[in-house]
């Protein structure tokens, strides 16, 4: 045997190894429990969207999914922890837009980069932001809520699940298309926002139906309108802003997982499969959807491209209505 010969077999030898041993680490996995980390607090749309699926995959794989809430920090404190946790299948994280898009454009300055540092794994749906009001505000439309803007500016605020989020950029694109005039109140969640709408604390809120559907169906809160281009199914009575005075409007919310950049990709695949059949799955479908959340169940490289394609809308976005990044 020439020694290029020897060579080439030991190398050969070396691939192989590897590919046995990435088959066996997808084979061991998972060998114990697994953190699935949400950057909102518990209670919000992020904790609906993913304990469902985290108790599927800990009955399908026999071991512990536990969701883990890391909120604040305008969602990047939870999505960095995420961002610099070891990519071996152990940390995985259901985010929001904001944290993953939106932030982006809203900070010059980022502990983590969403596009090198995350992997994506599968776009889990999309929600339209609603716009609520408290029943006592003498609004029930929003053309009546915009002339109620202009009579008194600056006289009403509305709540949000938090900077940069697409409730935010719903609010203020609201702002500079109706030319009105309303202080922006961030929330750590959705949970929060509701209680002090509920409350009467703060007259307006968007956020998402998730976990506003059912006060509104119980008539705490009144809904003036979602942000989607189309009418949702879980409130088919409830206008959209676009068919309210302003043609193309379309902000949605939408969930999407994520584990560490550049794991082990035959971990990455056990996993990614995994997740996509519990979302396409009927029990699940119809879960979400009562709650007006449409299922994707993407692939990794459809997610990956629709991430990027947001980061460059709400850049447009927040050109035209004058955010800066901080």
């Amino acid at each position: 045997m020439t020694a290029t010969q020897k060579w080439l077999w030991q190398g050969a030898v070396a691939v192989a190894a590897i590919g046995l041993a990435g088959a066996a680490a997808a084979q061991g996995y998972p060998s114990k429990a697994i953190r699935f980390v949400i950057t909102y607090p518990t209670g919000g749309g992020s904790d609906y969207t993913v304990r469902p699926i985290a108790q599927k995959l800990s009955e399908r794989w026999g071991q512990p999914v536990f969701v883990e809430s890391r909120p604040g920090g305008s969602a990047m404190i939870g999505t960095d922890y995420v961002a610099k946790s070891p990519p071996d299948g152990y940390t995985l994280m259901l985010s929001a837009s904001s944290e993953v898009s939106m932030n982006v454009v809203l900070f010059k300055k980022m502990p983590y980069d969403p596009v090198r540092d995350l992997q994506p794994l599968t776009l889990v749906g999309t929600t339209p932001p609603i716009l609520l009001a408290h029943p006592s505000l003498p609004v029930k439309s929003v053309k009546e809520l915009v002339a109620l803007a202009k009579a008194k500016p600056r006289a009403l605020s509305y709540g949000s699940i938090g900077t940069g989020t697409p409730q935010h950029f719903a609010g203020e694109l609201m702002k500079t298309t109706f030319g009105i005039d309303m202080l922006h109140v961030p929330y750590k969640g959705a949970a929060p926002a509701l209680i002090d709408v509920i409350g009467g604390h703060v007259p307006l809120a968007l956020t998402a139906p998730t976990v506003a559907v059912p006060h509104v169906k119980a008539g705490r809160l009144r809904a003036l309108a979602v942000t989607s281009e189309k009418r949702t199914g879980a409130l088919p009575d409830v206008p959209t802003i676009a068919e309210s005075g302003a043609p193309g409007f379309d902000i949605v919310q939408w969930y999407a997982i994520w584990m560490p950049a550049k794991p082990p990709k035959d971990v990455f695949e056990k996993i990614q499969g995994e997740l996509v059949r519990i979302i396409q799955s009927p029990e699940y479908k119809q879960r979400q959807l009562e709650v007006a959340t449409d299922i994707v169940g993407s692939s990794a490289e459809a997610l990956g491209s629709f991430q990027k394609a947001q980061i460059e809308k709400y850049r447009k976005i927040a050109i035209s209505a004058g955010i800066n990044p901080e």
